[in-house]
C-alpha cells in the first residue's frame, strides 16, 4: 500500500511513523508512506499557503492553488483509490472504514490547518472525510497518524502473528476479553482457571462471553446480541 500525506506540519507526523509497527511495515516494503510539506506548492516565494476567509471572520484558510497543484502533480505517478480529507465534520472513523480502506492500494490524505480549506477542493477532488471524533485539534496530521496506524496495522504480514488484529476490540462489534500474562498468582489475584485449563473450547467460549459482557456494560450500542 501506498499513502501520500500533503501536510502544512511535516514534522508532526515523523516520530509516528518512525517507530513501532508502522516503522517495521515500511521496513518489509508492505506500506509505503511519503510526507509532502505543502508549502512545496505555495504561490509565492514567502511559501504562502492560506489566506483570508472570504465574508470575513477569524481564521485563515487553505487556499486551492497549493492542493490543487500537490494534488495533481502526485497524481501524475499513481491514480488514488481515494483522496481522503481529515476533518472534524467527516465521517467517524471506526474499524470498518479502517478494513475497507486496509484494501485499497493507493491513497492520498489532507491535512486540514487553520480554520480548514477551500471548499472547492471538498467538492472537486476529495472523494472521502474522515473524522476521528468530536473534538476540534490544532490540524489534521494527527489524524492522519492515526488513520495510517489503523489501516497499516491490518495489511497482511504487518503484524507477527496473523489472526492478532482479527481478535482486536471492534472487528467483530464486540470490544475484546480481558486479557491476562504471567504470574498466574499476584498479590492474590489470580488467572481465572479457565485460561489455564488448556481447553482451546473452553477458552474460546470465555472469551466470547466476556467480550459480550464488556461491550454490553461498556458499549452497549455496539453489541448485536
Amino acid at each position: 500500500m501506498h499513502i501520500d500525506i500533503l501536510t502544512v506540519l511535516p514534522e508532526l507526523l515523523e516520530s509516528p511513523l518512525q517507530h513501532s509497527i508502522m516503522k517495521r511495515a515500511q521496513e518489509k516494503g508492505l506500506l509505503i508512506v511519503k510526507v509532502h510539506p505543502l508549502r512545496k506548492w505555495a504561490v509565492n516565494e514567502y511559501g504562502q499557503i492560506d489566506d483570508y476567509q472570504y465574508g470575513g471572520g477569524a481564521g485563515m484558510v487553505m487556499m486551492c492553488e497549493p492542493l490543487i497543484k500537490a494534488i495533481e502533480e502526485l497524481s501524475v505517478d499513481r491514480k488514488y483509490d481515494e483522496i481522503i480529507y481529515l476533518t472534524p465534520d467527516g465521517t467517524t472513523l471506526d474499524q470498518k472504514i479502517s478494513n475497507q480502506l486496509s484494501l485499497k492500494k493507493n491513497l492520498l490524505l489532507i491535512c486540514g490547518h487553520y480554520k480548514g480549506i477551500d471548499e472547492r477542493i471538498r467538492e472537486h477532488f476529495v472523494t472521502k472525510e474522515i473524522s476521528i471524533g468530536d473534538y476540534v485539534l490544532s490540524g489534521g496530521e494527527l489524524p492522519a497518524a492515526v488513520l495510517v496506524d489503523a489501516i497499516g496495522r491490518l495489511l497482511p504480514g504487518v503484524l507477527n502473528d496473523e489472526t492478532s488484529a482479527l481478535t482486536d476490540s471492534f472487528q467483530d462489534n464486540l470490544l475484546a476479553p480481558p486479557v491476562y500474562t504471567r504470574p498466574v498468582d499476584f498479590r492474590g489475584w489470580k488467572v481465572p482457571d479457565v485460561l489455564m485449563s488448556g481447553d482451546h473450547k473452553k477458552i474460546e467460549d470465555w472469551r466470547h462471553e466476556q467480550s459480550l459482557l464488556r461491550t454490553k456494560e461498556r458499549r452497549p450500542g455496539l453489541s448485536t446480541e
